[in-house]
C-alpha cells in the first residue's frame, strides 16, 4: 500500500516475523508462554520485594524498577505481536505506532541505565563493604533511579519528535514485527542523515555510558574477588558475575547491532532475530539471572508461601467453625 504526497499516514502494516501461516500458531504459543513467564516473574519479583522488609535494600529496589521496566517495554511489543499471529491483523494505527515506540524506547533505555546502576551498587558492596551504607544511602538510590527515568524520557521524546517529524510517502509497510526506529526511518522520503546522526549519538551515549560503568565496576569487582582467600567465595562471586555479564552482553550486543550501524548496512531479517532477544526473551530471563539464583530471594519466596498457607489454613478453620456453629 502506497500513500503518495502524504506526510502523515493513518496506519502502518507490520509484516511480522513470518508470512508462513503454518508457523503462526506455534509462534503464538511460544510467545504466549514467554510473555506469561515474563509477567509472572517480573511482577512477582516486584510484589515480593515490596512485601518483604528484608529486601528493602538498594540492590532490590533497583531490581524492582528493572522488573517494572522489563514488564512495560515487553508489554509494549509482545501483545501486538501475539495478536498479529493469532488474528492475522497486522495493522497498527499511526498513534499506536508512536505510542509503541515511545514506551519501548523509554523503558528499554531505563533498563540500560538501571543495569549500570546495579553494577555500581555491586561494586560498592564488594569493593567497599565498610562504606556501603554511607555510599548507597536512600537519597543516592532515589537520585539514581529518578535520573534513569528522566534521561530515558528526554531521550525517547527527542527520538520520537525527530522521527515522526519526517514525511512518509513511500510505503506504510513496516518490514518488522513492531514500530522500531530503523524500519520506520526506511519508510521516510525525507532527508534522514541528520536524524541518523542524532539517533547514533543518543544511542551511543546510552549504550557506552552504561557499558563503561558496568565494565569499570566489574573490573574492580574481579580484582577484589581475586584477592579473596576463600575459593568457595571466589567461585560463588564469579558465577554470579558471569550470569549478569552474559545477560548484559546479550542485551547490549543486540542494541549495538541494531542501532549503531548505518541504515545501508541493516538486514531486516537479521534485525528481527536480534530484536526478538531484547524485546521478548531478555525480559523473561532477567528475573532468573538477577533474582531467582539469589538465596535472599529464595528465602523471601519461601516465607511468602508459608504466610499464604497459614492464611489459607486460618480461613479454612474459620469457615469450619462458622459451619458447625
Amino acid at each position: 500500500m502506497y500513500m503518495a504526497n502524504s506526510s502523515r499516514m493513518s496506519a502502518f502494516i507490520l509484516l511480522g516475523l513470518t508470512d508462513n501461516p503454518e508457523l503462526e500458531a506455534p509462534l503464538f504459543i511460544i510467545f504466549s508462554f514467554i510473555y506469561i513467564i515474563t509477567l509472572i516473574g517480573n511482577l512477582g519479583m516486584i510484589v515480593l520485594i515490596w512485601l518483604d522488609s528484608r529486601l528493602h535494600t538498594p540492590m532490590y529496589i533497583f531490581l524492582s524498577h528493572l522488573s517494572l521496566a522489563d514488564c512495560v517495554y515487553s508489554s509494549a511489543v509482545t501483545p501486538k505481536v501475539m495478536a498479529g499471529l493469532l488474528t492475522g491483523d497486522k495493522v497498527i494505527s499511526y498513534g499506536g505506532c508512536v505510542a509503541q515506540m515511545f514506551f519501548f524506547v523509554t523503558f528499554a533505555s531505563i533498563d540500560c541505565f538501571l543495569l549500570a546502576v546495579m553494577a555500581f551498587d555491586r561494586h560498592a558492596a564488594v569493593c567497599k563493604p565498610l562504606h556501603y551504607t554511607t555510599t548507597m544511602t536512600s537519597s543516592v538510590c532515589a537520585h539514581m533511579v529518578i535520573s534513569s527515568y528522566v534521561f530515558s524520557l528526554v531521550e525517547s521524546s527527542i527520538n520520537i519528535g525527530f522521527i515522526f517529524d519526517l514525511s512518509f510517502c513511500r510505503s506504510n509497510v513496516i518490514h518488522h514485527f513492531f514500530c522500531d526506529i530503523p524500519p520506520i526511518l526506511n519508510l521516510s522520503c525525507s532527508e534522514i542523515y541528520t536524524h541518523e546522526i542524532v539517533l547514533f549519538f543518543i544511542t551511543s551515549f546510552n549504550v557506552f555510558f552504561a557499558l563503561i560503568v558496568i565494565l569499570a565496576s566489574y573490573a574492580f569487582i574481579f580484582i577484589a574477588i581475586l584477592r579473596m582467600h576463600s575459593s568457595v567465595g571466589q567461585k560463588k562471586a564469579f558465577s554470579t558475575c558471569a550470569s549478569h555479564l552474559t545477560a548484559v552482553t546479550i542485551f547490549y550486543g543486540t542494541i549495538i547491532f541494531m542501532y549503531l550501524q548505518p541504515s545501508s548496512s541493516h538486514s531486516m531479517d537479521n534485525d528481527q532475530m536480534a530484536s526478538v532477544f531484547y524485546t521478548i526473551v531478555i525480559p523473561m530471563l532477567n528475573p532468573v539471572v538477577y533474582s531467582l539464583r539469589n538465596k535472599e530471594v529464595h528465602n523471601a519466596f519461601k516465607k511468602a508461601i508459608e504466610k499464604l498457607k497459614s492464611a489459607q489454613h486460618l480461613i479454612l478453620i474459620r469457615d469450619l467453625n462458622s459451619l458447625y456453629n
